[in-house]
C-alpha cells in the first residue's frame, strides 16, 4: 500500500538547469532552476519556472531570451553557489571563475565551462502562483566535442549531468544505461 505524501514538489528525476541572462546593464548573470524540462517537440521548447523575486526573472522579462546550461558533476559546487546567492549582489562568473559566454544566437549568457548548452527566446509567459513558467524556443543547442559520440550526438555519460533531489535537498549523478526506449518495453508486445 502506499503511503500519502500529501501535495508537494518532488519530482524524479528533476534537472540541474544554470539559466543564463543580461541584466539591464549587459552584465551576465546566471542561477540555478531545478523546475523546468522539455515541454514541446515542435517547436522545440524547454520550461524554466522561476520566483518573481529572483533578479533573473527580470532580465528573462525584459530581454526575451535565456540559456539553459547543463553542468556536469565536476562542477556541482559552482551550480549550487549560483543558486544560493544574487546577481543583484555579486557577480557570480567573477566569484566562480568560470567563463560568460555570449550566446551567438540569442541575448543571453552561457557558462562556457558547461559541455552544453541551449540557447532560448522567449516564446510564452505563464503565471502559475509563486512561480512564472518561462517557455523558451530552443534556437541552438551548442556541444563540446567531448560529450559527443562517433555519430555526433551527445552522450550523457560524458556529459554527466546532475540531479537534485528536492526533498532531501541532495545532488545525484546519473545511474548507468538500463535499457534502450522504444525498444525494452517491446516484450509485452503480443500481436
Amino acid at each position: 500500500m502506499k503511503k500519502s505524501l500529501g501535495a508537494k514538489t518532488i519530482v524524479y528525476p528533476t534537472p540541474v538547469f544554470i539559466v543564463g541572462t543580461y541584466d539591464a546593464g549587459g552584465k551576465p548573470n546566471v542561477m540555478t532552476a531545478a523546475w523546468g524540462g522539455i515541454c514541446c517537440s515542435v517547436p522545440p521548447c524547454v520550461s524554466v519556472s522561476l520566483r518573481k523575486a529572483t533578479y533573473s526573472y527580470g532580465n528573462i522579462v525584459a530581454r526575451k531570451a535565456f540559456t539553459v546550461s547543463i553542468p556536469s558533476e565536476a562542477y556541482v559546487n559552482h551550480a549550487d553557489y549560483f543558486g544560493i546567492v544574487s546577481g543583484r549582489d555579486v557577480d557570480k562568473f567573477d566569484a566562480t571563475g568560470l567563463t560568460p559566454v555570449r550566446s551567438e544566437q540569442v541575448d543571453a549568457p552561457y557558462v562556457g565551462e558547461f559541455p552544453f548548452v541551449l540557447e532560448c527566446n522567449l516564446l510564452h509567459t505563464v503565471e502559475i502562483g509563486l512561480h512564472t513558467q518561462f517557455i523558451g524556443e530552443i534556437i541552438d543547442i551548442k556541444a563540446d566535442d567531448s560529450v559527443l559520440d562517433e555519430r555526433g550526438k551527445l552522450d550523457i555519460t560524458r556529459v554527466m549531468p546532475m540531479l537534485y533531489a528536492p526533498e532531501g535537498n541532495t545532488y545525484f549523478g546519473i545511474g548507468g544505461n538500463i535499457g534502450r526506449a522504444f525498444s525494452i518495453g517491446k516484450v509485452f508486445d503480443r500481436g
